[in-house]
């Protein structure tokens, strides 16, 4: 992973796959803020309220930092690449790409529970000026039980296997993933405000020593359980964090 400066979007990221960078943080005299929808919305119209959302604030559109999106269920890998086309698209008319990288960072889940109807925007974030003196402001993508970056069926971590070993090992596998971009975006565990998980298995017996023991300070702040799975068949946990100072809900 490399640290690449955004000047547009008053940002640095961290790189990733074509879909989305690993992470991001905000350049000296910036902050991310942190915005939730409370009626998600057709990925597609997500974007048309971004846009307006940001000319309201006076951003420009390379401010988008981040995007949080569901899905009706987890695509094959076929099917998140083409899903992923249409996106990249979207991204590359608002000019946001740079060169061969997508600076954006991204988290795709699929609600086991009331899924969408459709790939919708729950959730983004992007860059404005910071009112005061503050620390790093930051977001990392989300990251699932699969090694490199290919996104290969084998290269699952316990493929085809939920046991609560197999669960631990998937856990431990996407923390050392979160510590790295983490650690890329030259932030802390002291400065996550917010952890989220993503599985439809069974959390208690390996949260106590795999995640909340290692996120060390960030425990005091609690962990968000989602019910749900990533975005591809075959994969069982994923996690994302953030650290802002503002979150904010919309409609």
């Amino acid at each position: 992973m490399q640290l690449i400066d955004n000047p547009q979007g008053n940002y640095r990221f961290l790189t990733g796959i074509a879909p989305f960078s690993s992470g991001v943080v905000a350049m000296p005299g910036f902050e991310i803020i942190h915005t939730t929808l409370h009626r998600p919305l057709p990925y597609r119209q997500g974007f048309d309220l971004i846009a307006r959302h940001l000319a309201e604030a006076g951003r420009p559109r390379q401010a988008l930092c981040a995007m949080e999106l569901r899905s009706p269920a987890p695509f094959t890998f076929a099917g998140f690449e083409t899903f992923n086309q249409g996106y990249q698209a979207i991204l590359a008319d608002w000019n946001i790409l740079l060169g061969d990288h997508n600076p954006v960072a991204r988290t795709n889940i699929a609600p086991e529970i009331y899924p969408p109807a459709e790939p919708v925007l729950y959730a983004f974030s992007y860059t404005t000026p910071a009112e005061t003196s503050l620390p790093l402001t930051f977001v990392v993508a989300g990251a699932g039980d699969i090694r490199g970056s290919r996104h290969w069926p084998e290269d699952i971590v316990r493929q085809n296997e939920t046991t609560i070993d197999a669960m631990r090992e998937k856990a431990a596998h996407v923390m050392g993933i979160m510590q790295a971009r983490l650690s890329g975006l030259g932030a802390d565990w002291s400065q996550v405000t917010a952890v989220d998980v993503y599985t439809a298995h069974l959390l208690q017996p390996y949260l106590a020593d795999e995640i909340l023991a290692k996120i060390g300070p960030a425990a005091a702040h609690g962990l968000h359980w989602y019910y749900g799975r990533p975005p591809i068949i075959g994969l069982e946990f994923e996690m994302d964090m953030r650290g802002v100072r503002r979150a904010r809900r919309l409609n």
